[in-house]
Formats: C-alpha cells, structure tokens, sequence
C-alpha cells in the first residue's frame, strides 16, 4: 500500500510562497526521489539563440517537455481522456521547438509575451521590412516599361503580390555604392547647383549637346582618382577589406541594433527626392508608341523588366507570419497588411514617378536614367554623397546578418555547430564575398541582378507556394471549385512567364 501510494503521488508538486511571492503558482519537482519520477533521461540540449551565446535548456524545462511527449503516447490524439494537465505544460518562459538536429529553438514571442506591438508599429515594422536597395532601381524601371505603363504595372504588381502574401498568412489556418565621373560623363548643369548627369553618354548620343558641358577631361588629379577608386575594378576589392572581418563575427546581435538605418536612409532618399525635384522642375512629354529624341514611349514591350524589379520589390512572403504574429490585434492583421502594401506601393511610386518626371529632358534623354538613380548625380553631390553614406552604412548591418543565417544553415546542418572553427566560418565567407566581387566586376548592373534574382526567388515563395498551398487545402476540404482553380494555376503561370522573359529581355 506504500508502494502504491508513492506511486500515485504527482511527478511535480505545487508550492506557493505567499510572503515572497503570493502570484502565480510556483511548479518545483518533488525533492524525494527525484530521478525515479522522470520518464525519460533528459539530454543536454541546446538553446539556438541570434542574439546570445549557445546556452542550454534547463532541466526543468526538457523534463516538461518530456512529459509531454509521454502523455502524447498513451493514446491517440483524438482521445480526451488523457490531456497533459496543467502542471506538466511548462512556463511561458521555458517554451521551446525542439529541432531533429538536437537543438531547441526558444520561442520569444512566448518569453517576452504573445501580441506586443500595436497596428501601427505591425505595419511600419512590414514597410521597413519591405524597403531595400530595389528602391534605387524603380525610376529605371519607369523608363524600361515606359511612364504611364510603369505606373499602372507598379499598382498591379502591389495588388497580385499583396493577394499572394495574404494567401500565406492564412496558411496558418491550413495544413551601397559610390560614382566617378569618367571621360565620357556628360554633365547638365540645370541651375549651377543641382547637375544631372549622363554616365558614358558619348558625343553622337544626344544631337543637343551644345548645353552639356565636360568637365575635368584633362584634369590629371580626377584621372588619378578615378585609377584607383573604380566601381567595376577597384571598390569591389576594398569592400573585402571593411565586409569579411564583420562576416567572421559570431554573434551579429551588435548589427542587429542598426536596423533602424533601413528607415532613415529610405526617408532620407524621399527627402532627396522631393528636393531635387523641386530645383529641377518636371519634365514630361507623352507619346504612346513611338520614342522622340529625349522621351521613350508611354508603352514599350520592356515592361517585364519592371515586373522583375518588382517581384523583389514587394518581396516579404518568407518571413510575414513572423512579423504578424506579435501583432496585438490578431483578427486585424489582414487590414493591416494591405495597409503596408498601399504604404509601401505609395513610396515606389512618389520615388519612381518624381525621378523620372524631374529628369531635364532636353537637353538629355529620358533613357539616360540609370539602373541605380544615384549614378545620374556627379560624385560632388553632396544630398547624394550622404544618401550612398546611408545605404553604405545600412549595407554593412543587413550583409553581416544575412551571412549569420546563411551560416547557421549551411555548417549548422553539415558540421553540427554554427561556429565550428575559424577555418570554416572564414572559408564560407570568403565564398560570399568571392561571389559579390565577381558580380560587382563582371555584371555591375544593379536592376539586372535585382530583377533576376527577383523573378527566381519570386516564382517559388510568391507565386507556386502559396498557391498550391491554397489548392491543396481546398482540394482536401473538398471545396475546391474549377474558378479558384483556375486562377491560382493562372497565378502560378504569370510567375513562371515573369523568370522565363527576364532572359529575353
């Protein structure tokens, strides 16, 4: 009868401290016997964690969760009958998703508490997010599609990606860069202190270049300069020099601290914007089909080209639900992503309509707008000296934090440890880097490289995932219809066509 009473006593018992603490209950395991009452042995097991050191889970904490696992197979799942009770869940502060690499990965929003952030923190939070250097590339996309195509595909493209995202947000429910001016750069100078310039525009390009005036050709201090600071040949190989060492970190918890530089140099660019434009005036003449001397076509079959961009542009499928789900009020966080979406549609479009208008066209080309429309202001700029500072700046915080992830998947998964040794980690990094400089050297085009890489990534995560997931979903309910199904397979469609034309383009 002891026996059995011993046996019958609970696993963990309750004791409340009213002088210190007369709150919640304070859960400790029973001090007699104390082995004899676990299930399982506990593992050491480790705590994945971006902002701290490797740490360990608790043995309170793995022995909750081993109890769990132990009530889970006494019976189906569909049976009531045995339910963990209370004192078998563990704290708020000890929740953990226990990966099959033998790690725990701890969950925060749990820890620092479930819906922290208001609407208006949730759709900033998406915005910032979303912004990223495809911003520098939109003006150029304007002209590739032509003005009032680029507007419309830029609306568009906002509403089918933001349908997209949407789609994954209710799966849960279901199963930097500096300019020099060369030989060949022509210079406008509009009023004496605002100049826009050409790059490489040769003497035969333009008919008008009786108001362009060349400077510095035969000034041998800039040929000297321009020698050693080239954007194809030299800078590339002295961002090795300020970019590994901050690869080789191992914790980017400092980086992470920086972040708000995505929204200073963002509000910083519509600053520049709108003061340029201001000094410059708008510049517009409309001709449907056919180009003139300085202006493109109000339609051109390049448009592709801007829906690539694009694709990158509004781009925040993969990690949405995460941002969302600290959102305070859960049943508003549709509204509040296509309030972010709106947002963020409205700032491509303040950006790529006034950059495009505000060019001086005559005397110079509307096709003179460059993939990155930093390039069309001479390095003595000083508004855009300071906007390339910020995106230098916010560069060196998101690259050393992109590296930490892709080291984290890569030698966490093959090596089973983050950091296995300086070798490694400087071994992966020099692959990174090796790759940036060969893309900075040999294919220094800014829009290309965004608008590829956007249809390729775009085409899984935006457009097949969702979709499909959603097909599925329905098709298992039963409640697939031929509308819907037609038009995700549509959806699916326009994505592979949008990574297929890239390469014709």
């Amino acid at each position: 009868m002891e026996n059995m009473d011993n046996d019958s006593q609970h696993l963990l018992t309750s004791e409340v401290d009213h002088e210190i603490n007369p709150g919640p209950m304070n859960i400790q395991f029973n001090s007699s016997d104390l082995r004899s009452k676990r299930p399982f042995y506990i593992e050491p097991t480790n705590i994945v964690n971006v902002n701290d050191d490797i740490q360990r889970v608790t043995d309170h904490a793995s022995a909750m969760n081993k109890r769990i696992h132990y009530y889970s197979r006494l019976t189906t799942p569909a049976d009531k009958a045995l339910i963990a009770p209370d004192h078998v869940v563990p704290a708020p502060g000890e929740c953990y998703v226990y990966s099959p690499l033998g790690s725990a990965y701890k969950l925060e929003s749990y820890s620092e508490g479930y819906g922290k952030n208001t609407s208006l923190v949730t759709i900033f939070m998406i915005w910032n997010t979303m912004m990223g250097t495809s911003i520098l590339s939109i003006p150029w996309g304007i002209k590739q599609a032509g003005f009032t195509t680029g507007m419309c595909v830029i609306m568009l493209m906002g509403l089918l990606t933001l349908y997209c995202c949407y789609r994954v947000v209710k799966s849960r429910t279901m199963i930097y860069f500096v300019h020099h001016i060369n030989d060949t750069d022509t210079v406008l100078s509009t009023n004496g202190s605002n100049p826009v310039i050409c790059p490489s525009a040769r003497s035969g390009d333009h008919p008008d270049n009786r108001s362009i005036i060349i400077f510095y050709i035969n000034d041998t201090g800039v040929q000297q300069f321009e020698k050693w600071w080239n954007k194809s040949r030299t800078v590339p190989f002295y961002l090795i020099v300020l970019l590994l060492p901050l690869l080789n970190f191992k914790s980017p918890s400092f980086f992470s601290k920086f972040n708000i530089l995505g929204t200073v140099s963002v509000l910083y660019l519509i600053f520049l914007v709108t003061w340029k434009s201001f000094h410059l005036g708008f510049h517009l003449e409309f001709h449907w089909f056919t180009s003139t001397e300085f202006f493109e076509p109000e339609i051109r079959f390049l448009f592709p080209q801007l829906t690539g961009v694009l694709t990158l542009a509004f781009f925040i499928h993969n990690c949405i639900i995460t941002l969302l789900k600290n959102n305070k009020n859960q049943e508003k966080n549709v509204r509040d992503l296509s309030i972010a979406y709106m947002l963020v549609t409205l700032t491509y479009l303040y950006i790529g309509v006034l950059v495009f208008a505000s060019f001086p066209s005559p005397p110079l080309s509307k096709d003179c707008i460059e993939q990155n429309f930093l390039d069309n202001f001479p390095s003595n700029d000083i508004l855009s000296f300071i906007a390339r500072i910020f995106l230098l700046f916010q560069m060196m915080t998101v690259y050393p934090l992109l590296g930490y992830l892709a080291r984290v998947q890569l030698l966490g998964h093959i090596f089973g440890d983050i950091y296995p040794s300086i070798f490694h980690v400087l071994i992966l990094n020099l692959i990174v880097v090796g790759a940036g400089v060969v893309m900075a050297c040999f294919y220094p085009n800014i829009g290309g490289i965004i608008r590829y890489s956007g249809a390729a990534c775009g085409l899984a995560f935006v457009f097949i995932y969702p979709s499909l997931i959603y097909i599925i979903s329905l098709y298992q309910e039963e409640r697939l219809t031929w509308p819907k199904l037609i038009f995700h397979i549509v959806i699916i469609i326009l994505g592979l066509a949008n990574l297929i034309v890239q390469f014709f383009m």
